[in-house]
């Protein structure tokens, strides 16, 4: 098992933006639009359910990264207060779920640019993988360059969704330019399916967590930064929600992007700048995240040793981030934007669910946080995971058997030395 650490460069400033950048970008501009394809008029309420659960987690996630701030998030929470067995399933979820997540973002960002292009589908899938490729090469670069870069995009994002918010403030409501489709009056278990989707919008806090290793104070800096990365995330989805419920109370289709509310000019041209901006920051997160996972997995031996080497400075994980960026292409290349989104979905969900139930474990004298918050986490994400389509359930509990057969053998084979 590598002793090797990674040097603490980043502060509370710098922790916050870390998660802004991997929640203010598929999330904003795309996933509401799923939501409101459930929803319809209850897409706020869909909101504030998503944000609920994930404040609880949130919390759970904080009271574990203060006590124990290392790489890995629940993965290696899971093996500390839990056992063998859920703490890899967090780790393998964690990479199925935000693997999925980047490969959505970088899918969307390269058919959003396909707009002005105008390319075939097979080389619009290219340009996902050549901007996974990309932003993979950054990342190798150092975690201070990209957290330079990440935090520009953060602040051109959210400039553009306000610019949004403004202009759809202005507008009368049905002032859309496209016909969309959609439903009115969504059922209760329709209302639930949204939640869980957005549900992934909100869960870049959790980036904060697997960072625990590079963050200076973790115990102070962590718990700070996740509670004020979700109140900030919060307003912005209420608000950009309530845009998208004035432009367009009939409904929208599945495959809808802010985009498509706003007429050609100037507004149109800001609000897709950012949209293209906003999800390539959380491909940028995503590929940082996911190969931290992959770091702490196999630093345990989870997964080959040779992928915990860190470079010369250990400012990086090159070979960790090069296995994350090749889960990520082959993602890109076999899967669309929405079942991407929807598989993530689901594990995100299982992922948690373990968050919530290693935090239960937490020594009295040590929590900062009562425990109904986690036992509410726990509640709320079993509870959304099922609203989630049965086919894609059953691929995810698939994948989740195949893992825990890989880890069950490995493991056995550590026994026996």
């Amino acid at each position: 098992m590598s002793d090797a650490r990674l040097i603490r460069t980043t502060g509370l400033p710098g922790a916050i933006v870390l998660g802004l950048g991997s929640i203010v970008g598929t999330g904003a501009f795309v996933s509401l639009g799923f939501g409101y394809a459930l929803a319809g008029d209850g897409l706020l309420f869909a909101i504030l359910l998503a944000a609920f659960v994930a404040l609880c987690n949130g919390l759970s996630s904080a009271q574990l990264a203060a006590v124990h701030p290392v790489s890995g998030g629940t993965y290696e929470y899971g093996y500390k207060f839990l056992n063998h067995d859920l703490g890899f399933s967090a780790g393998w979820l964690f990479v199925c779920a935000k693997s999925a997540s980047a490969a959505a973002a970088a899918l969307a960002s390269a058919w959003l640019l396909n707009h002005y292009l105008g390319w075939s589908e097979s080389a619009v899938i290219a340009l996902a993988v050549g901007l996974l490729a990309a932003i993979t090469a950054l990342v190798l670069a150092g975690l201070r360059r990209s957290n330079q870069v990440n935090a520009l995009m953060v602040l051109l994002a959210i400039a553009s969704l306000l610019v949004f918010v403004i202009w759809s403030a202005q507008q009368p409501p049905e002032a859309m330019s496209t016909s969309v489709t959609g439903t009115d009056d969504a059922s209760w278990r329709d209302l639930l399916a949204a939640a869980a989707l957005l549900f992934v919008a909100y869960t870049g806090y959790g980036r904060i967590a697997t960072m625990g290793e590079e963050v200076q104070q973790p115990r102070r800096t962590i718990p700070r930064a996740i509670i004020a990365t979700m109140i900030v995330v919060t307003l912005l989805y209420g608000a950009v929600g309530w845009a998208i419920v004035h432009l367009a109370p009939a409904g929208i289709g599945e495959d809808f992007i802010l985009t498509q509310l706003i007429p050609a000019g100037q507004v149109h041209n800001v609000v897709f700048a950012g949209a293209i901006i906003a999800m390539l920051g959380v491909t940028l997160n995503l590929v940082l995240g996911v190969s931290r996972v992959i770091l702490a997995m196999a630093r345990r031996n989870d997964l080959p040793l040779r992928w915990a080497k860190l470079n010369v400075g250990n400012t990086s994980a090159p070979s960790a981030t090069l296995v994350t960026a090749a889960i990520m292409m082959v993602i890109a290349l076999f899967g669309g934007i929405k079942l991407a989104w929807t598989f993530s979905a689901f594990t995100v969900l299982i992922y948690y669910s373990i968050t919530n139930l290693a935090a239960l474990k937490v020594a009295p004298e040590q929590r900062f946080i009562a425990r109904f918050w986690s036992v509410l986490g726990l509640i709320g994400c079993v509870s959304l995971a099922l609203m989630v389509e049965l086919t894609l359930i059953g691929v995810g509990v698939a994948l989740l058997l195949v893992g825990l057969i890989w880890h069950r053998y490995r493991y056995q084979k550590l026994l026996e030395r």
